[in-house]
């Protein structure tokens, strides 16, 4: 296979810029000089097998994970000094695979839970209308939700808080495709309103329909970024290595 990681020129006033990104879990190497733009509005899809390094990009840029060299920049400000807290204060908002909602509170207790961090943050009646499974929900603990809600109580909270960034780790993972469905209408209806989203997700139909570019991942690199209008002509590469 051929790559051409320089095939896309550089965004001129990124959002966010990542240049030779390089994390350690321990000893183990996972990512080898990755390097990516995402511009503001974008919506941007990290492809690639599981255990390639998408995850820890998105660990990486958040700085949870901190054992890491390169350049991280969010709307000009250097990210790999700050502490995890002021990061989420710059309007960075991360989404694990894991949900991370508060599961003995109820949707109401956990959408009123986080700080709002900066100006634009949604307010609880309005994330209901993006989510009406919520609204019904919302005096039912978190442990009483299916994985769906669950996922959409994940991504409302980061929505409570002004977010500028959005951070999403597999968000379809295990779902039904009803709410698959759902998830992608609210996404678009993110986007249309011109939040930034950067997007780790296997399952490539469904990140086709929102996605406006895409980095492709092996061994912890990039090997290839394209826009979404080239993707009929990078089909046979897509099945070659993450066999969509």
């Amino acid at each position: 296979m051929t790559t051409d990681r320089h095939a896309s020129p550089a965004l001129a006033n990124p959002l966010l810029k990542v240049r030779d990104l390089n994390a350690w879990y321990g000893e183990s190497h996972a990512l080898h000089g990755v390097s990516l733009d995402v511009g503001e509005g974008e919506t941007i899809t990290l492809l690639g097998r599981n255990g390639v390094g998408k995850t820890t990009t998105l660990r990486a840029i958040m700085g949870i994970l901190r054992k890491r060299t390169g350049q991280i920049e969010f709307a000009g400000r250097d990210l790999m000094q700050m502490p995890l807290h002021r990061t989420a204060h710059m309007g960075l908002g991360f989404v694990p695979e894991e949900r991370g909602i508060f599961s003995t509170l109820t949707v109401d207790e956990n959408l009123l839970l986080p700080p709002v961090v900066s100006k634009g943050g949604m307010e609880v009646e309005e994330i209901f209308e993006l989510f009406p499974n919520l609204k019904e929900r919302r005096n039912s603990p978190g442990t009483k939700l299916s994985g769906g809600e669950q996922q959409m109580l994940a991504i409302a909270r980061m929505l409570r808080t002004g977010v500028k960034l959005l951070l999403l780790d597999e968000p379809t993972e295990g779902l039904a495709p009803v709410i698959v469905e759902r998830i992608g209408e609210v996404l678009s209806t993110l986007k249309k309103r011109g939040m930034t989203i950067l997007l780790v997700e296997q399952n490539f139909r469904f990140a086709s329909r929102i996605a406006d570019r895409f980095y492709l991942m092996e061994h912890g690199r990039i090997t290839a970024d394209f826009p979404v209008a080239e993707l009929d002509q990078r089909m046979a590469v897509l099945h070659e290595v993450i066999g969509v």
